[in-house]
């Protein structure tokens, strides 16, 4: 066990210089360790969104931007949170190179500076744990309005056999993030009221995993 314990420290020492002081290698990272498939698996989420051009979408996690893109591209109004000053400068940098103006909030998931019922759908693509917090479900369900839906993409997998394949499985087993969801941790939605679905996307060279979760409509 301390072992174990010591090991998680360590993921989660990782995973925050990614996400803060090595920021700026995030894009090269995401690419390698999805042989170039990690954007297909961003835009997964677009086909479950069930928002008409011009509906509100907030982004948690927003990282570098790229999924902020997509969305303004397909004509949403998208606003983006991250907690990560690093991130939030990339992002900046990076709307503002393709002439969109950056809304981006740096805030915690678990609690949104946003007025109850304001978006009709919500997205996050990767996140890391906080996006199973009981605490970011509540405010997910509090700021969506009636019929809007969570979905998010906690991973992808790549199909084929080749030894580029096996070798990134084996690190994201080394991660947990080739491990199902324990049942009690996906239940947090439906205990928070959202009914929920989960579906494997196919892509080009991989498969992504989405899952929706769905506010009632009022």
């Amino acid at each position: 066990m301390m072992l174990f314990n010591v090991y998680r420290r360590l993921l989660r020492f990782a995973f925050r210089l990614l996400y803060n002081e090595m920021a700026f290698t995030y894009d090269a990272v995401s690419w390698i360790v999805s042989l170039g498939e990690w954007r297909a698996w961003q835009r997964a989420v677009l086909a479950h969104l069930n928002v008409p051009s011009g509906g509100r979408v907030l982004e948690l996690a927003h990282g570098t931007a790229n999924l902020q893109i997509d969305l303004h591209t397909a004509g949403y109004d998208a606003i983006g949170c991250d907690l990560s000053p690093a991130m939030g400068r990339i992002a900046r940098r990076k709307l503002r190179r393709v002439g969109i103006a950056p809304r981006l909030v740096r805030v915690y998931a678990q609690a949104l500076p946003f007025r109850a019922e304001q978006f009709a759908a919500l997205v996050c693509t990767f996140p890391t744990e906080f996006i199973v917090d009981p605490a970011t479900i509540a405010e997910a369900y509090r700021v969506l309005a009636p019929g809007g839906r969570l979905v998010f993409v906690p991973g992808g997998s790549l199909i084929g056999r080749s030894v580029a394949k096996s070798t990134i499985d084996a690190a994201y087993r080394v991660t947990g993030q080739r491990d199902a969801w324990p049942s009690h941790i996906m239940a947090r939605f439906e205990t928070a009221g959202f009914a929920l679905t989960q579906i494997a996307q196919p892509c080009k060279m991989s498969v992504a995993y989405v899952v929706i979760a769905q506010k009632p409509d009022a």
